[in-house]
C-alpha cells in the first residue's frame, strides 16, 4: 500500500513541478514585458501561482485517488490502464493550453480562457489568423511539454501495484487512509481552507499587470472560464436598432453640462468609504428609541445627500464594480469573476490616475474573493492593502480584521499621504457588517443591526479624525454601502428595500451641505464625480450624471433574474424568469426602460 500512496503523492509534486516551470518559460518568452521587474518579483510569480498549481495538481489527483481506492477492494490491472490513460489526457490538456496561451497573450493580453472557444466553433476563420511560424512554434512547444510530461507521470503510474490483494482490516485502514488524501486533495483543488476559493486573481500580486498573468495557470484559468458561463443572449429583448434609440434617450442627460457644482477646490483628495450591507433599511432603523447608525444621522447633516440612491444589485463583488466602473450589475452573473472582461472596464481609479492621483484600495480580508484583486489592479489601483499584508495583535472573524482595527490602519494610511504633492484617491471597504456579524460590541439584540451600529462607529472615527487632519480642507469623503441587506427579516429579495442604500458626500471640499432627491442609480457615481472634477467621462457607458438635466431620472436595479425600475411614481419590479410585471402601480414605460438597461449591460459585456 505504501507504493500505491506514493504514486498519488508523487503525482502531485510532478504536475505542480511542471506547472510551476511554465512560469519562468513565460517570463523568458516575454522578457520585454518583464523588464522592468525586480529579481524578488520574478521569484514571486512562481511563489504566488503555486496555489492555482496545487489547484490543477488536485484536479489531475482526483480519479487517480478514486482508482487506488477502487483497487482496494478489487483488484485488477485495469485500474493502472486507466491512470496510464487518464494522465495522457491530463498531459494533452495543459500541454495544450500551455502552448497556446504562450502564443495569444502576445495578441489577447491576458490569460487563456474559454473565449478561444468561439473561434475554435469557426475553425476556417480561426486558422486564417494563425501564421504558419506561429502553429509550428506553439506545436513544438506543446510536443515537448507534452512528451516532457506524459514520460514523468507514466513512470510515476509505473509505481501503482492494482493487483495485490488485502486482508479486510488492511482494506478497511488502508480505505481510511485514502479518504484522508482524498480530502486533502479537495481542498487543494478548492484552494484552501479560506473564505475564498480557488479563482484567478487568488496568484494576483503586483500592479505590474503582466507578472500577475505570468503567474496564472492557463489550464485552470481556461476550465475556470468555461464552467460557469452565463448565456450573454438571453435577455435580447428589444431589437437593435429599438435598443439602441430608447439608450440614447436614458444617456440623453449625460451631453448636457451639470446645473451644480459641489466642490470649492478643482483636484480634491478623494477619500472613499465603501461600507458592507449598509443600507437604508438598517442604519435608518430605530430600536427602542435609539439609532442604529447615530453617528451616520447626524453626519447626513454636515454634507451632500443623495435621498433616492439605489443599489444595483445584491453582492458585494457587483456592487463595488457598479461603484468604481459605473457599469450596471447583471442578474445571474458576476462580471467581474470574468477577469479578462472586467479589467477592460474603465473606473474611477484609472481616470483619476490619469489626472495625477494615487490610488489605493484598502480592505481587512481577502481581496482574491470573487477575483476582486485582478479587477482592481486592472482598471487603475496604484496599490491594495488586505488581509494577507497586514499583521495586527488583534483577533480576526472569518472574513479577517474587524473595522475598528482597520479604521486606525485607515487613518494612519491617509496621514501619511500629507507630505505627498499629489493628490490621492483612498478607498477603504469595510467587512464586519457582513454575516457572521461578530463584532466586539452588543448594545442591540438584533446580531445584524449591532454589526451595523460598530461599522457606524468605526466610519465615524474615521472621518472625526480626517476632520483634524491638514488636509480636510482639500480632501472630499464618499461614504457609499455596496449593497443593502434584507431587512425587515423576510421582505422579497426583489423589493425596492431590499436596495436603497445611501451616499454622502462630506469634508473640507464640499461647498455647503444640501439634500439631492434625484432617483439615481450605484452606477451613476463615476460619472456624477467625474463630472465635478472636470474629468471626461464618456467611455462610462452606462453612467449617468446625477447632476445633468435629465431626460429620465430613476434608480434601477437587478435581483435573481430580474430587475427593478425605481422613481418618483413608484417601482416597477419584473421577474425575467416568467417574464411578468410582480409590482403594483408598474409602468410599461418603466418596463421598457428596465429592458434596454439589462440587455445593454449584456451586450456591452459581449464586446469586452
Amino acid at each position: 500500500m505504501g507504493r500505491n500512496i506514493l504514486f498519488i503523492l508523487l503525482l502531485f509534486a510532478c504536475v505542480v513541478t511542471l506547472s510551476a516551470l511554465q512560469k519562468p518559460i513565460f517570463m523568458l518568452w516575454y522578457a520585454e514585458l518583464m523588464a522592468d521587474a525586480e529579481p524578488a518579483e520574478l521569484l514571486q510569480v512562481i511563489i504566488s501561482g503555486l496555489s492555482l498549481d496545487m489547484t490543477m495538481a488536485g484536479y489531475v489527483c482526483a480519479l487517480p485517488i478514486l482508482f487506488v481506492l477502487c483497487s482496494v477492494w478489487a483488484p485488477h490491472k485495469i485500474w493502472k490502464r486507466l491512470c496510464q490513460g487518464w494522465v495522457i489526457v491530463a498531459s494533452v490538456l495543459i500541454a495544450l493550453c500551455f502552448a497556446v496561451n504562450l502564443g495569444l497573450y502576445e495578441y489577447w493580453r491576458f490569460p487563456l480562457d474559454g473565449s478561444i472557444l468561439q473561434y475554435l466553433a469557426t475553425p476556417k476563420e480561426a486558422m486564417a489568423s494563425v501564421t504558419l511560424q506561429m502553429f509550428v512554434v506553439q506545436s513544438v512547444v506543446a510536443i515537448v511539454y507534452y512528451t516532457l510530461m506524459a514520460f514523468v507521470c507514466w513512470k510515476i503510474v509505473d509505481i501503482f501495484d492494482p493487483q495485490r490483494r488485502y486482508k479486510w482490516g488492511r482494506r478497511l485502514i488502508q480505505s481510511l487512509l485514502l479518504f484522508v488524501i482524498a480530502g486533502l486533495d479537495f481542498l487543494a483543488v478548492r484552494g484552501g481552507v479560506t473564505t475564498a476559493v480557488a479563482n484567478v486573481s487568488k496568484v494576483y500580486f503586483s500592479d505590474k499587470i503582466a507578472l500577475n498573468h505570468a503567474a496564472v495557470n492557463p489550464t485552470f484559468s481556461f476550465i475556470s472560464s468555461i464552467s460557469g458561463g452565463d448565456d450573454l443572449s438571453r435577455y435580447d429583448y428589444l431589437d437593435q436598432q429599438t435598443l439602441e434609440s430608447e439608450f440614447a434617450q436614458i444617456m440623453a442627460q449625460n451631453s448636457v453640462e451639470p446645473t451644480a457644482k459641489l466642490f470649492n477646490t478643482s483636484r480634491p483628495n478623494i477619500v472613499m468609504i465603501i461600507a458592507e450591507s449598509f443600507g437604508r433599511s438598517t442604519i435608518d432603523e430605530i430600536v427602542g428609541g435609539r439609532s442604529v447608525a447615530p453617528e451616520f444621522q447626524r453626519l447626513k447633516g454636515e454634507g451632500v445627500w443623495f435621498e433616492n440612491m439605489i443599489a444595483s444589485s445584491f453582492r458585494t463583488d457587483r456592487g463595488v464594480l457598479a461603484t468604481l466602473s459605473g457599469f450596471c450589475a447583471q442578474p445571474t452573473m458576476s462580471l467581474m469573476k470574468y477577469p479578462q472582461k472586467a479589467s477592460r472596464l474603465p473606473s474611477i481609479a484609472g481616470s483619476l490616475r490619469d489626472n495625477g492621483y494615487s490610488t489605493s484600495y484598502i480592505h481587512g480580508g481577502d481581496l482574491n474573493f470573487t477575483d476582486m484583486a485582478g479587477y482592481l489592479y486592472a482598471t487603475g489601483f496604484d496599490k491594495l492593502v488586505a488581509f494577507r499584508d497586514l499583521s495586527f495583535d488583534a483577533p480576526t472573524s472569518k472574513w479577517g480584521y474587524a473595522d475598528d482595527v482597520l479604521a486606525d490602519y485607515f487613518i494612519d494610511f491617509i496621514k501619511q499621504k500629507e507630505g505627498e504633492n499629489r493628490p490621492f484617491f483612498a478607498v477603504w471597504q469595510t467587512l464586519s457588517s457582513h454575516e457572521p456579524f461578530d463584532v466586539p460590541i452588543a448594545e442591540f439584540e438584533d446580531k445584524m443591526l449591532n454589526s451595523m451600529h460598530f461599522a457606524d462607529i468605526c466610519i465615524a472615527k474615521v472621518i472625526n479624525a480626517l476632520r483634524q487632519s491638514e488636509q480636510w480642507n482639500n480632501t472630499l469623503v464618499i461614504v457609499i454601502a455596496d449593497h443593502a441587506y434584507l431587512y425587515p427579516h423576510g421582505i422579497s429579495a426583489s423589493a425596492v428595500q431590499r436596495h436603497r442604500i445611501p451616499m454622502l458626500w462630506l469634508g473640507g471640499a464640499v461647498k455647503e451641505a444640501a439634500v439631492i432627491d434625484t432617483y439615481c442609480s450605484q452606477s451613476d457615481l463615476a460619472a456624477t464625480l467625474l463630472s465635478q472634477l472636470g474629468i471626461d467621462y464618456s467611455n462610462f457607458a452606462m453612467s449617468r450624471n446625477i447632476f445633468a438635466p435629465a431626460a429620465e431620472q430613476f434608480g434601477y436595479y437587478t435581483f435573481n433574474n430580474g430587475f427593478g425600475v425605481v422613481n418618483s411614481s413608484g417601482a416597477t419590479i419584473y421577474d425575467c424568469t416568467t417574464e411578468q410585471i410582480i409590482s403594483e402601480n408598474s409602468s410599461n414605460e418603466d418596463v421598457v426602460t428596465g429592458k434596454t438597461m439589462l440587455q445593454k449591460t449584456y451586450n456591452i459585456i459581449k464586446q469586452l
